[in-house]
């Protein structure tokens, strides 16, 4: 891309905008003209069916253009103060109504040209109560011309939705022009072959669609563009794994394996036997593993991957487990310890809470190789440590971690296999956007004779009902998990804080019971002391926050109450249910709810527990952005991809990318140059992270 190209100006010098308004885009993420080109309107209103204001009839759904011949803020007899203003258009006029909202005589001025969008009743006369609406011109200003479709644009201080958008359209035929001369990311071949807009067309009708229609398809072609290169991305790694590094063929020994499959007193499921034939052919070959194996609560993932470690140990190699807490490492330690006790393999314990002489102890042992299944969190992955000889490092929740240390762990040795695990269930479109480097594996069945979690909703109001289940459940020998959304009272939040309700729990409810208290903002020691109590035995009822969604192992508990529910995503609250359910006894988890009537989420969670599911179902109510928390796990953000419905454009996106790399890894034909230089300018950290050229 050309840097003296009009596209690569600072966007002050595009006409009206100038140096406070080049501010104000700033906040936005548009500092060059291009940025300004990809600025994706958050939604479209639809003037191509204007009915005349005359014509609106009570009942209908109305679109009408008018100017604002009056309006005020009106209070009720209840107290609650609303916006009206009347409308007029050559053919009549029509009073406007906006309950609730009377800031907006702030924003809407006598005079205005305005564009609502909503239902049509008869209240003292005809009214229309705007879902939608927009200023199309100030008053004595022209409006935008009649019979389009309107973007509306995410805005920000000192620069209104209206302004960006008469920006946009200042400056859109000559930035078109400059970007029909640069070279298309996606191949004319490619954009035939998945019939897509050309790019100058999706530009266009990205911000002037003659239809919504046109917007979608706008939509469509820009979102291939961004997926496709990420795609690009995870091909380029998966190459790089696969042609320049040289791991270990692990044989077929049998000799630790063959022992351990003898010794388990269970039958391994359909799903885990299918996974471990995975891995093993991965295994066998000379280049480095890099599997993801996804799961939910329960489906033997720990299993899994004591396999594989026992396969890199019998051909004479360490094997490491990486854990995201000191507890959970200890939990895996000891369970995987008395998987072993006929075998033998000499373990190691690796945390950050061992003193000097133990850890001291620690690292020779995994210097000179006497340990052979090292578990720990992330002091695995410091300086400090040494292995002697590591052949297959298995990452637990590997949304914990992030791909750097990921790669620090790969690095530890000469290029070993690489197993992550998710007990995090994700749609099959999430794990290829944020693992599209590693292979998938699914444990899609559970162990049989496992019994799943009875999970019953509940209205707020039937909270002592619920408390005296949990105390029969307590007095039977179970122990309870009672979680809330907030650590401290909150005056803008109507729920119990976690602190709170320890202080009523404790004093009074369950008062003759042993009640825990543990949160994010305690010291980890102190966390760690109050799980351990808790998984000894000794804290009947555990008051938290979602501090114990991920990595806590008590099979004694048998009852998760969640209060104020409606605050949790969907996966999030799965993720709580799976605290329970993990021994012999019948569990349950108990959601209360504020309101008549459940949430939507909410039926959706009791109806299934099917974490899979469940996933699909958060992504599609919560989208990409909340679900997995792109911007806190340094994750690809999309402007245009959905990934709740984009799922056939993803696939098709990387089956492109896997073409590509496969006829030309390095990119260097001439057709995919500007592939290439999106790639360098969007992914730069990655392709570093990755170690891809």
């Amino acid at each position: 891309m050309s840097g003296t190209s009009i596209l690569d100006r600072p966007v002050q010098y595009l006409k009206g905008v100038g140096p406070r308004r080049a501010e104000a885009l700033g906040k936005l993420g548009i500092t060059r003209a291009r940025d300004l080109l990809r600025h994706a309107p958050h939604r479209y209103l639809d003037a191509t069916t204007v009915t005349p204001i005359a014509r609106l009839a009570p009942g209908m759904e109305g679109t009408a253009i008018g100017d604002v011949v009056s309006k005020g803020v009106i209070p009720t007899r209840k107290g609650l103060r609303l916006f009206q203003a009347v409308i007029r258009d050559s053919s009549g006029l029509i009073e406007c109504s906006w309950p609730g909202q009377p800031f907006l005589d702030r924003t809407i001025r006598k005079g205005d040209t305005l564009l609502v969008a909503g239902p049509v009743r008869f209240f003292h006369g005809r009214q229309i109560q705007p879902r939608e609406f927009t200023v199309l011109a100030r008053a004595g200003d022209s409006a935008d011309e009649e019979g389009t479709v309107f973007p509306v644009y995410p805005a920000t201080a000192n620069l209104t939705h209206r302004q960006i958008r008469r920006i946009v359209q200042e400056n859109l035929d000559g930035l078109l022009a400059a970007a029909e001369q640069e070279e298309s990311v996606v191949s004319e071949g490619l954009r035939r072959e998945h019939g897509l807009a050309t790019l100058r067309e999706a530009l266009e009708w990205l911000h002037r669609p003659p239809t919504l229609a046109h917007a979608e398809e706008a939509r469509r072609r820009l979102a291939f563009e961004e997926l496709f290169v990420l795609q690009v991305l995870y091909a380029r790694a998966r190459y790089e794994n696969r042609e320049s590094r040289r791991g270990v063929a692990f044989e077929r020994k049998n000799s630790l394996v063959g022992p351990f499959s003898k010794a388990l007193p269970f039958q391994l499921t359909a799903a885990q036997k299918k996974v471990l034939a995975e891995i093993s052919k991965d295994m066998s070959k000379p280049q480095p593993m890099n599997r993801l194996l996804q799961g939910d609560v329960g489906s033997g993932k720990t299993v899994v991957a004591v396999f594989a470690m026992l396969r890199a140990i019998e051909n004479g190699y360490q094997a490491a487990l990486m854990a995201p807490t000191e507890l959970l490492a200890e939990q895996h330690f000891a369970t995987i310890q008395q998987l072993l006790t006929e075998l033998p393999v000499r373990t190691g314990l690796l945390r950050g809470g061992l003193k000097t002489s133990e850890r001291r102890a620690v690292l020779e042992e995994v210097a000179s190789g006497e340990a052979q299944l090292i578990i720990g969190t992330h002091a695995l992955i410091q300086e400090s440590v040494e292995f002697q000889r590591l052949g297959l490092a298995v990452i637990d929740e590997q949304h914990r971690f992030g791909v750097r240390q990921r790669m620090k762990l790969r690095r530890a040795g000469a290029d070993p296999d690489v197993l992550v695990m998710s007990a995090t269930p994700i749609p099959r479109s999430l794990a290829l956007t944020f693992y599209g480097d590693l292979d998938i594996s699914v444990l899609d069945e559970l162990p049989p004779g496992r019994r799943p979690v009875r999970t019953v909703l509940r209205r707020a109001s039937a909270r002592s009902r619920v408390f005296e289940f949990l105390r029969a459940e307590v007095a039977s020998g179970r122990q309870a998990y009672v979680v809330y959304p907030v650590i401290e009272e909150s005056e803008t939040l109507d729920v119990r804080s976690a602190t709170e309700a320890f202080e009523h729990l404790s004093k009074e409810v369950l008062a003759d019971l042993r009640v825990g208290l543990i949160h994010g903002r305690l010291p980890s020691d102190q966390k760690d002391d109050i799980m351990r109590l808790f998984v000894c035995g000794e804290i009947d009822a555990l008051v938290s926050t979602t501090v114990i969604e991920v990595g806590i192992d008590v099979p004694n508990a048998s009852v998760m109450i969640v209060e104020g529910a409606e605050r949790f995503g969907l996966s999030q609250l799965h993720q709580l249910r799976g605290r329970v359910g993990r021994g012999g006894a019948q569990s349950y988890c108990i959601v209360l709810y504020v309101g008549a009537e459940p949430p939507e989420r909410l039926a959706i969670f009791a109806s299934t527990n099917d974490g899979f599911e469940i996933a699909r179902a958060d992504l599609r109510l919560r989208g990409y952005g909340e679900f997995f928390g792109a911007k806190q796990h340094g994750l690809p953000e999309f402007t245009f991809a959905d990934l709740s419905r984009d799922e056939p454009l993803l696939h098709a996106a990387r089956d492109a990318a896997a073409r590509i790399i496969g006829t030309d890894p390095l990119l260097e034909r001439r057709e995919q140059r500007a592939l290439n230089q999106a790639l360098r300018s969007e992914y730069r950290e990655r392709l570093q992270l990755y170690d891809v050229g």
